[in-house]
Order: structure tokens, then sequence, then C-alpha cells
């Protein structure tokens, strides 16, 4: 196991170990998990670039001098967007790689439990924790490989819970079905990460299970949703024990620079292992594959969540599915990746 101990020792190596100036991309960042991370990001990298992008001005408005306090040496740019639109995150991108030529980092958490579509026909809680995150990766691979010493895609959602999937109903399982969508969801996101793995052999993916964290998660919903969130959410101050945001940042800060999780090639693998740490096995169950599956305390989930990636590559569903992905991002921008 990952100490706590271990993981704070890396994270005040991050400095001495990687380049000045790293540039990380936090999306969803505005609250919550992706608050956490960044700021934990923004206390440990010597002399910053981050790009934070969410719906919240006031958000933003806040955290930026934090961050300035935390490091006055950073530089903190917010872009104010709705990434459920997969228009929008073809534009947010181009944002930031109009002033950027390599990219050590995309950590991305946005999410919702909203049923309802976008204006481009896509559910929200599909959308948001899938395909938006997948074209976000897409468009800045080529900048995040032509980064020096880290090179990172980082997505939080439920690693370790990847379940059953439903291929005739890629895009509407979660709604029609909600309370098996998150095996549904969490399979999509590491069997793309998978093939991105493949495709960017030199950049590391991980989808990571953040554990029990209190968040403003859900705020949106409406109606039975609403209901059970709250719900939810009062049995859970009694029987949950909910980590420490302190503690959240520093475990999503080495899941996001550590030298567990290298790519499969190249040597931008990150912060040099110390203590009880080893290599972490990839997603084809091989150590240092590029591709992981995680828990909150950045350890391997279940063999058994290996045999079923396995299985689901084996049977070309891992292929059926980003070709499906691909189709829907070309259908709603009208540009083929």
């Amino acid at each position: 196991m990952v100490t706590l101990s271990t993981v704070q020792a890396s994270n005040s190596s991050i400095a001495t170990s990687l380049p000045d100036g790293i540039v990380g991309v936090f999306v969803g960042a505005t609250s919550g998990i992706g608050e956490h991370a960044l700021k934990a990001f923004v206390q440990q990298v010597k002399n910053p670039k981050i790009y934070f992008v969410g719906r919240s001005q006031e958000a933003a408005d806040r955290i930026i001098p934090e961050c300035k306090q935390l490091n006055p040496s950073g530089q903190y740019i917010f872009i104010k967007a709705d990434v459920s639109l997969l228009k929008n995150v073809d534009d947010v991108c181009q944002q930031i790689l109009a002033k950027e030529e390599s990219i050590n980092l995309l950590f991305q958490t946005q999410g919702t439990m909203l049923m309802d579509k976008t204006s481009e026909g896509l559910p929200y809680a599909y959308v948001l924790p899938v395909t938006s995150r997948i074209l976000f990766a897409l468009n800045l691979l080529p900048a995040i490989q032509k980064a020096v010493g880290l090179k990172r895609v980082v997505s939080i959602f439920a690693g370790g819970y990847e379940g059953p999937f439903n291929e005739k109903e890629w895009a509407e399982f979660a709604v029609k079905k909600p309370l098996k969508a998150r095996g549904h969801l969490a399979s999509m996101i590491t069997m793309a990460n998978n093939v991105m793995a493949k495709r960017a052999p030199d950049v590391s993916f991980i989808h990571n299970y953040p554990g029990a964290v209190k968040t403003a998660f859900g705020k949106d919903v409406k109606g039975t949703m609403a209901v059970l969130r709250a719900t939810f959410n009062f049995v859970g101050n009694f029987v949950i024990n909910y980590l420490p945001p302190e503690e959240c940042g520093a475990l999503q800060l080495y899941g996001a620079t550590s030298a567990r999780f290298p790519p499969s090639a190249g040597d931008a693998a990150g912060v040099p292992l110390s203590g009880d740490a080893t290599v972490a096995r990839g997603t084809d169950g091989k150590l240092g594959s590029g591709s992981y599956t995680i828990n909150y305390d950045n350890e391997n989930v279940s063999p058994e969540i290996d045999e079923h990636l396995a299985k689901a590559k084996a049977d070309g569903a891992e292929e059926r599915m980003w070709a499906h992905i691909l189709q829907e991002i070309e259908q709603v921008t009208g540009k083929a990746r």
C-alpha cells in the first residue's frame, strides 16, 4: 500500500524533480475534488502555469487570489465555458493551444447528475464524464506529447467500478438506467484511456476513483434525484468517513505526478519513486503499461476489473466504443479526429 507519508514525500519533491514552469489544465476545478487537486498542485510546483476551466466566474474570482497566496510565482488563467457542449470544448482547447506549445498535465473532473440533454443532443450525465473529457484529451494530446518530465492525463470518476455496459445505448444508458450508470460510464472512460495510451505511448492515462469527498456534485439536479442526493448527503454525515480536502488534494497530486504511473514509452515518468512505492499495474495486467485504473489511495483495483477490460478488448467492444465516440464527435462538431 502507498502510505500517506510516501505520498507527502513524493509531493514535496516535485519542485526539485520536475521542470520549472509546468503547464497544467484543470477542467471542472472551480469546486470540489478538482479545486483540491489544483491547490495541491499550486503549492508544490515551481512557477506553475495553470489553466482552469469551469462555469462559475464567481468561484474563479475566489480561487485565483487563493492560488496567488499559495504560490505567488504562478500564473493562473481561468476560462469560463460550459464544457458539456463539444463545440465549446474545441473552443477552449484552441484558446489554450494558441498560447502553449506543450502541456504537462490534463486533469478532469467535470460531471453532473442532470438527466436532461444539451443543445447538442447528448445527455449531460453522459457527455461530461465521457465525450467531453475524451475530446479535451484528443485536442491537447499533441501538446502533451511535446512536454518534458511529465506527460499525463487524469480523469476522476469511478476507477475500479468498471462494470457491464450497453453497446446499443452508449450515450443513452446512463439516463435510462441511472442506478446502473456508474459501471457503464466507468468502463467507457477506461476503455477510451486504453485506446489513447496506445495512440500516445509516451503519455500516461489514469482513471481514478476519488473516494468519499464532500463536494457540491449534483447540486443542479431537481425532482427525485434531488431528494435522493439530499438523503444520501444527510445519511453520509453519520456513516461515511470523508477524506479531508487537504488529504484528497495530496492523493490526487501524487497520482498526477508520481512515477508510479509511467507511460509505456519515453522518459516522462514523473517524480521518481521513493519509500515503499512501486510501479503500478496497468489495465492490461502488466506493470507500467501506460493506462491505469486506480483507487483513491493510488492502489491498483481488483484484478477482476482487468479481466473485464481484457474481455471487452478481446471481443472488439473497446474498438466499437471508440468508433462510436469518434462518430459522435464528428457529428456534433463537423470535424473528424
